[in-house]
Formats: C-alpha cells, structure tokens, sequence
C-alpha cells in the first residue's frame, strides 16, 4: 500500500459521512492527536500493539467500515515503516553420546522383560486363588438350595442431579496501559486490582457476570472482553468508569 493511502481513506470516510473531527473524538473517546496522526500517517505519534488496533477498531465501528478490513489496510501501512527483525543465529543442539542411545534402548528391553514376568507370576497367583475359593465354596455348600427369590435388582440412584442446565460464559477481561496510570478492578462484585499501572502492561482478570472498571486517565487504558475490543472508559484525559457485561460481546 502506497504512503497516505490508509490515512487519505480513512479521512475521506469521515468527510463522506459529514462526522466533524470533534464529533468523531466526542463519540469514540480517542485523543484528538491519535485521530489525526491515524489521518496523517504520523506513526510516531500512535502507540503500537492492541492500542493501535483499538483506536482503528472503534473508528471503523462508528462510520459503519467493515473492521477487518480496515484494520488489513492499517497493518500493511504501518509494516511498510517498521523495519524487518534481524535474522536469529542459527542454534544447532549437540547430538546425545551414543552411549546414552544405548542405554536407553537396554533399559526399554529390561523394562519389558520385567513386565513380561511380571503378567506371568501376577496370573499364576490369580488362578491359584481362584482354585482354592472354587474348593472352599464347593466344601460350604449345602445339600439342597434354599427356597425364596433373591432380590438383588440394585436400587435406582434417585440422587443424580439434573445436570442440563446451560453454564454461563466465563468472561476474560483483559487491561493494556499506553501511559501510566491509576486503574481500579472489581469482578462480580470483589475488588481484584487498585492500584497505577506502568506504561505497556498487560493485566488478565476473569468473572462470571460483570467487570467494572474504572481508570484515572480513560485514554491510557484498552480494554478486550473475551479478545473483543471494547469501548473507552471515559473521555481522553479525564477519569472515568465503565461496567463491562456477557451483553457487551458481539455474537
């Protein structure tokens, strides 16, 4: 893809739309300098990684854009500035002694043999005691068999729960910071983080029904439920607080 034609698209989609640059910050929660370096190219200016893909995501969902799509074209334009990692020395692993080989390959054959006498002593012994009950039974039975039906039907178990009811999805939220800043966890109710983030961290956390999070400065913190890009926590440079449910997943 040619240098400008990613950010010329995505400025022309906007414009076609008749969305202000305000509108689109207002409605998306994206800094206004990240919109304009994704319109202008200015790689410099973006964070990498799942920010990047977030930021291009949410666009694309608020002009109606196909996102994979988009986020294709957005991939290419920014691979063509970002140099090829340099090329691993080869490590070669050092082949075992021959020795070892053959150790290996006698303890197999031991192991076997072992086994092998093992199964035989083991069924000798089973067929001896199984002689000696057959003789003991036969020299305790009575002389006639006694009358009367046994009734040994085994009894229903009546204590098997109904295990068809549907388990709930488990949610995996996971919480990515491009600047520090004060993040505060709470799933299903129970506080799992409080405290300020580095730059570049990663958190994974886990509920049954809900999340709530809430950030000291909502442009530093994204947001995947269950790999799915979410929404911004509030509007860029401010505090704010979001509630994150099975009912914000797309099907």
């Amino acid at each position: 893809m040619a240098k400008g034609e990613f950010g010329e698209r995505l400025k022309r989609e906007r414009e076609m739309r008749e969305v202000t640059m305000d509108e689109l910050v207002k409605s998306t929660r994206i800094s206004k300098r990240f919109i304009e370096a994704l319109e202008n190219e200015d790689w410099e200016q973006l964070p990498g990684g799942v920010f990047g893909h977030g930021f291009v995501r949410t666009i694309a969902r608020y002009l109606g854009l196909d996102e994979e799509s988009l986020l294709g074209e957005y991939d290419m334009a920014r691979a063509e500035k970002v140099p090829p990692p340099p090329p691993k020395p080869e490590e070669r692993i050092p082949a075992p002694p021959k020795w070892i080989q053959v150790a290996a390959v006698l303890a197999t054959l031991l192991l076997l043999v072992g086994l092998f006498y093992a199964g035989r002593y083991g069924w000798h012994r089973f067929a001896e005691y199984r002689q000696r009950k057959r003789a003991s039974e036969a020299s305790m039975a009575p002389g006639a068999p006694q009358g009367g039906v046994s009734s040994a039907a085994p009894a229903a178990d009546r204590s098997s729960p109904d295990s068809s009811s549907a388990e709930s999805i488990a949610l995996d939220l996971s919480v990515s910071t491009s600047a520090a800043t004060r993040v505060r966890i709470l799933a299903d109710g129970q506080l799992q983080l409080d405290q300020e983030l580095p730059a570049g961290e990663t958190r994974h956390f886990s509920a049954k029904q809900q999340f709530e999070v809430t950030a000291g400065d909502s442009s530093a913190v994204l947001l995947e439920l269950n790999g799915q890009a979410m929404p911004p926590v509030g509007a860029p440079g401010a505090s704010g607080t979001i509630v994150l449910s099975q009912k914000d997943l797309r099907p």
